[in-house]
């Protein structure tokens, strides 16, 4: 029997011959390049890749493996107790040192351990260093988002960790990780050896040929279900990209999930929607066992009640698997059939605001596109180009450019007019997402941080072609050549 396929680091020669795995959007200021890792033809690029699967795990297996998670949260609750009991001493004037590193706060648990927590031997290491370490990042993000060097919105202190409300995972780095060789079973450290509910193959051919390293393992659980997430150091082979020279505009909605410059609409599954008349009948289920709890004067659900709760969890884990699904097919697709792909960045943080169109938001998964895309694109010799958030795609004519001053939600079809062209609102908005590359040519990438954008010759490809150009996210009346700001752009 061949031995098991285990955690082992990439030959020299493959790690010298990797190539850049990501694509440097440059900024205004300086002349706009596009590097690809498939531009100069096939070659190999390292990327970090997650292999998850679903556990079958026994009776007592599940119980260790929760057992290990709970040992996270314990670990996470422990050094943020400490930490706010630190701090109010240096409050009141006392000489303390704050643990805030995960260094600081390993040191911490290892001299209180065997004095706060004389069952640690039960679980892994791991399990308690993967709680500190969570612990550590939330509190490097807090200081960060203080000090203004963090992006996104602001970050708060953190809080404790309830049972049944947070996540439950936990993530090893050391140990026994591998993937046995009958490509059924994984092995992971103090939980031993434990049955897959899907094959393990497409990971261990990757394992066996020496094109990848696995560089840690996360145990988590999503309603009544168990996985294990491997994350991976892959070499890939990446195809010439100029086999591929298309170009298309991705548009982004709720009606259709995605409308595509090509006039191809992707239907939007909805699976949150669809399963929504049985969810609201879950929940109104699990609210009156709650009002009954509490009138009876009980602190703990019951059995009933906890059931409840657990279809809830299934029903929502089933939709967020739909969807994922739908997801993947589509950003895959894309980065196969064509070379250029083009979207909006959108502020979806935003846009959820809206009360009424939350939940309809939220179930289609704006931003995980983009997501999916970014790390797919150089996969496949593919690239993104990620428009400025500003530009308005949807009120720009894609034949002659004209910009309305205002386009309504309410409006679906675009009418221009000035040269007179009805097309669905979508539909003319990913056409423009196109001709923000296929106008000007590979130079053109999106400007974040700047305000001078380089002008575009927009035309539509088989239809009259009315030169004009403009700035990228202004509006009014098109710019003359001799007009236009000092900027990196082909005009200069």
């Amino acid at each position: 029997m061949n031995p098991a396929v285990q955690a082992r680091p990439l030959p020299d020669a493959a790690q010298e011959a990797a190539l850049p795995a990501t694509l440097d959007l440059a900024p205004a200021t300086r002349p706009p390049e596009q590097v690809s890792a498939g531009a100069a033809g096939a070659g190999v690029l390292p990327a970090y890749q997650a292999y998850r699967f679903a556990l079958d795990p026994s009776p007592r297996q599940q119980r260790a493996l929760a057992s290990a998670t709970g040992g996270a949260r314990y670990s996470y609750n422990w050094g943020l107790r400490l930490v706010k009991k630190r701090l109010d001493a240096r409050a009141a004037g006392q000489d303390v040192q704050v643990p805030w590193t995960l260094a600081a706060l390993r040191r911490e648990w290892n001299q209180a351990k065997e004095q706060d927590a004389p069952w640690w031997r039960d679980n892994s290491k791991e399990a308690y260093s993967s709680g500190l370490d969570g612990l550590a990042r939330a509190l490097g993000s807090f200081s960060a988002s203080r000090a203004g060097t963090r992006k996104g919105r602001r970050v708060g202190f953190p809080k404790f960790k309830r049972t049944h409300r947070a996540r439950e995972s936990c993530r090893f780095t050391t140990g026994a990780i591998r993937v046995e060789p009958d490509r059924h079973h994984v092995t992971l450290p103090k939980l031993g050896t434990i049955r897959t509910h899907e094959s393990t193959r497409k990971l261990a051919r990757r394992l066996e040929q020496g094109t990848a390293r696995i560089l840690s393992a996360t145990i988590s659980r999503t309603a009544d279900r168990w996985y294990v997430s491997f994350t991976v150091e892959v070499q890939r082979r990446v195809p010439v990209r100029s086999r591929r020279p298309s170009v298309v505009g991705v548009d982004v909605g709720i009606r259709h999930l995605a409308v595509l410059s090509t006039g191809e609409q992707v239907p939007n599954p909805r699976p949150l929607e669809r399963l929504q008349r049985r969810r609201r009948r879950l929940q109104r289920r699990w609210s009156r066992q709650d009002r009954a709890r509490r009138a009876q004067g009980r602190r703990r659900p019951g059995r009933r009640q906890q059931a409840t709760r657990r279809r809830v969890a299934r029903l929502e884990a089933r939709a967020a698997n739909v969807r994922r699904d739908g997801l993947h097919q589509l950003t895959s697709r894309l980065v196969r059939e064509h070379g250029t792909i083009v979207v909006e960045q959108l502020n979806v943080a935003g846009m959820v605001r809206n009360r009424r169109l939350a939940r309809a938001i939220s179930d289609t998964g704006f931003a995980t596109i983009r997501r999916l895309l970014g790390y797919k694109a150089p996969w496949h010799g593919a690239r993104l180009v990620v428009a400025d958030s500003f530009f308005p795609s949807s009120k720009t004519c894609s034949t002659c450019g004209h910009v309305r001053d205002k386009l309504s939600l309410a409006e679906r079809t675009y009418r221009c007019e000035r040269c007179g062209l009805v097309v669905d609102r979508d539909a003319n908005a990913a056409r423009n997402l196109a001709l923000l590359v296929a106008g000007s040519g590979p130079e053109t990438r999106n400007a974040r941080g700047g305000d001078a954008r380089p002008g575009l010759v927009r035309a539509v490809p088989g239809e009259a072609r009315t030169p004009h150009r403009r700035l990228l996210g202004r509006t009014g009346p098109p710019v003359r050549k001799d007009r236009l700001p000092e900027t990196d752009g082909p005009f200069r």
